[in-house]
């Protein structure tokens, strides 16, 4: 959607969410991802080839992604019943395992890099990290639709969250780099490579690649770079697992350490999305067999 009726729905989905008591915001909004599942069939096929190379060929993978269609209409559920008055309960429902480990690296200079996936809720994550003393940066893609770019950077903001736009002549690397050495905490996706052309690893037996910027940056600045899995709890709330430094190569050519360290960041990567494969919310091609397939 663009233009002004793309920002209207928003919106209006915003008002509505908004009025609805938490249990029945988060059911409905499983049960309209489900429900969408049954019109976006493209999307469908794909969630189901990403299901079965997680959990295996035997898998019932239409189940598997079905359910991944309906996190993620959670997800969006309550991206939109977010106000500030119900920042505290997010809070108290949210739980972090090894925080310890994230405030280690946040009092060591020269900054932290968390490496996220698309799963859960993460925007909740960032409001957890927030009031523990770790504001997060986050990159976010500049869209067509300025409307509604502006609005989701206040909602963002509303959840402890910075947004640095990337695209449109942005010195996005630069901006990166003096704010790790500033000592802040940046969070950077790392499963999805949107042009295709980033670093090639093994994902779930599989040729892939994954994007550079975790690892370049980190090779630049020294900054410790932290996995992070964030994932919804079956009821209300979420779980947010801190995974411990990834070890970022110290020898060799900047790009041959940036190579080595992003094939480790895979290797975590797996872990994470395996702990709760039907809330990886990627359903688009993520291998290139995926964009034969198309």
């Amino acid at each position: 959607m663009s233009g002004l009726f793309g920002y209207l729905v928003f919106r209006a989905l915003w008002g509505f969410a908004g009025l609805l008591p938490e249990p029945v915001m988060r059911h409905l909004g499983y049960g309209a991802g489900y429900l969408m599942s049954f019109f976006q069939r493209k999307r469908l096929a794909m969630a189901e080839r990403h299901q079965r190379r997680i959990l295996g060929p035997e898998v019932d993978a239409r189940r598997a992604a079905r359910r991944a269609f309906g996190f993620y209409g959670r997800y969006y559920a309550e991206v939109f019943w977010m106000r500030p008055r119900r920042r505290r309960r997010v809070l108290e429902i949210s739980e972090v395992e090894d925080l310890s480990i994230l405030k280690e690296a946040v009092a060591a200079p020269p900054g932290v890099i968390l490496a996220v996936g698309h799963l859960g809720n993460f925007e909740a994550a960032g409001l957890k990290a927030a009031a523990e003393g770790a504001r997060v940066l986050g990159v976010a893609e500049a869209l067509a639709n300025e409307r509604v770019v502006r609005w989701f950077i206040k909602l963002r903001a509303m959840m402890g969250i910075d947004i640095l736009l990337t695209g449109r002549g942005a010195r996005t690397m630069d901006t990166l780099v003096r704010c790790l050495e500033e000592g802040k905490v940046v969070a950077l996706p790392c499963d999805r490579d949107l042009k295709a052309n980033g670093i090639p690893v093994t994902l779930f037996g599989e040729e892939t690649t994954l994007p550079a910027g975790p690892l370049a940056l980190a090779c630049r600045t020294g900054a410790t770079v932290l996995p992070v899995g964030t994932y919804s709890h079956r009821k209300a709330g979420n779980r947010f697992r801190i995974y411990p430094p990834l070890a970022v190569p110290t020898e060799g050519t900047l790009e041959e350490r940036v190579q080595l360290g992003t094939r480790r960041l895979a290797a975590v990567l797996e872990e994470i999305i395996a702990e709760a494969p039907e809330q990886w919310h990627v359903m688009v091609p993520n291998w290139p067999s995926d964009r034969e397939e198309r």
